[in-house]
């Protein structure tokens, strides 16, 4: 009796889980085929989720550090291919020039990685940051979940205003695709 209570709640239980992971997860693509990801990305004007990263010096960065600043997500999976990097280097130029506004560019990527990357492509205008070891990808919701880029951030871009208010989020569509730099600068300047 207590067997079949036990393994029916476990059923129970397991139905559940799936049922809550199903309504929250995304999906996305990579290259036209479907990949999914932890969840949806934080919604525009709730408080972005606190978060501790890894920069290229191997220290701790947390979201509180930025207070007072807009702050500008660079999500990706890895800085080594080619739409990651050319990210990178677009939001490096326009980081620039936007006054009180600094660029995270955040991915799995070792931070040695990231920094041999930016030191080998003059990357001076943002900041470097690595979630090897955190849960970033599940807070924000980019973490992909299966395919063989299961454990790597989805590309997304999140704008943060100076209160710690999201006013913009891009879940990019392809994995492959580049995001829209107008519409993140655009939430900026607004």
């Amino acid at each position: 009796m207590y067997s079949k209570f036990a393994f029916g709640f476990v059923l129970f239980l397991s139905a559940f889980i799936f049922a809550q992971h199903s309504k929250t997860g995304n999906t996305v693509t990579a290259g036209g085929k479907p990949v999914h990801t932890y969840a949806k990305l934080p919604a525009v004007n709730k408080q972005a989720p606190g978060f501790t990263l890894t920069d290229v010096t191997m220290k701790d960065q947390n979201l509180d550090a930025y207070k007072g600043k807009y702050l500008i997500l660079n999500i990706f999976p890895s800085v080594d291919t080619g739409v990651c990097s050319a990210s990178v280097r677009h939001f490096n130029e326009d980081a620039a020039n936007l006054p009180n506004t600094v660029v995270l560019c955040i991915s799995k990527d070792l931070p040695f990685a990231q920094k041999r990357f930016c030191g080998a492509e003059g990357i001076k205008n943002v900041v470097m940051l690595s979630d090897f070891r955190s849960d970033f990808g599940k807070k924000y919701g980019v973490e992909i979940t299966d395919s063989a880029m299961k454990g790597l951030l989805s590309r997304a871009v999140v704008v943060i205003d100076p209160s710690g208010k999201i006013i913009y989020e891009e879940q990019v569509a392809d994995i492959s695709h580049e995001p829209n730099y107008n519409a993140a600068i655009g939430a900026v300047k607004k």
